[in-house]
C-alpha cells in the first residue's frame, strides 16, 4: 500500500484544518496516511522534530506523497533530503524558507539553517507542487515564489487563501487533491 506523509507545522497538529479532510480522501485512494504529531509544538526544535521524520525515512517507496504545511512545508524538504528513494510526488503549502516577513521566524529559523540541499531534494520526489497565497499572515508570498523556483515548477498561487488554514476557511483543500491526482 503506498503511503502519504502529511506535515505540519508551528502549533499544528495532525487533526487541524484540511489534514483530515484530505487523510480521508487519500486513504479512499488506497493510501495509508502517516501525520505525525511533532512534539512540543508551539516551540519546535529540530532536535525534537527531526527524529519524527527520520523514523519515517524507510517507510518510504517510488509511490509515496509528500505533504508540507508552513514549517511543515520546511520539514518535508528536510525528509527529501534524507530518503534513499525517490517519491511519487511533493507538496509544499505555505512553506517558510527564510524570506522575511516570517511571523515565527525565530522559531523556524533553526529548520532552515545551511539552507536546503535544493539537487538532492529535485532528485528524491519526481513531482512537485507548491502553493501559497497572496494575503498569508504568517508567511510572505516570496516563500512560495522561491521554493516553486528551486524546485523548477510554477506556483500555484490562490487568492485570499490566507495561510490554507481552518482560520482562512481551509477545512478542506480540493486545489491539493486536484494537483495530487495528476500525479497518482
Amino acid at each position: 500500500m503506498p503511503k502519504a506523509f502529511l506535515f505540519h507545522g508551528t502549533g499544528g497538529h495532525s487533526k487541524e484544518n484540511w489534514f483530515p479532510w484530505i487523510k480521508t480522501e487519500l486513504e479512499s485512494k488506497g493510501y495509508e496516511v502517516i501525520i505525525p504529531d511533532f512534539p512540543d509544538a508551539n516551540t519546535p526544535t529540530p532536535d525534537k522534530w527531526y527524529p519524527v521524520i527520520d523514523n519515517l525515512v524507510e517507510e518510504v517507496d517510488s509511490d509515496s506523497i509528500v505533504i508540507g504545511h508552513s514549517l511543515g512545508g520546511a520539514m518535508a524538504l528536510r525528509f527529501l533530503e534524507r530518503i534513499k528513494t525517490a517519491v511519487n510526488v511533493t507538496a509544499i503549502i505555505s512553506a517558510a524558507l527564510g524570506i522575511p516577513p516570517i511571523k515565527y521566524i525565530e522559531g523556524d529559523s533553526p529548520f532552515l539553517e545551511g539552507g536546503f540541499d535544493w539537487d538532492t531534494i529535485r532528485s528524491n520526489s519526481k513531482h512537485f507542487v507548491v502553493f501559497h497565497s497572496d494575503n498569508d499572515p504568517f508567511v510572505c508570498i516570496e516563500n512560495g515564489q522561491k521554493a516553486a523556483s528551486e524546485l523548477g515548477v510554477e506556483l500555484s498561487f490562490v487568492p485570499n487563501a490566507g495561510h490554507f488554514n481552518e482560520t482562512a476557511g481551509y477545512k478542506e483543500f480540493p486545489e491539493l487533491l486536484n494537483s495530487l491526482q495528476q500525479y497518482c
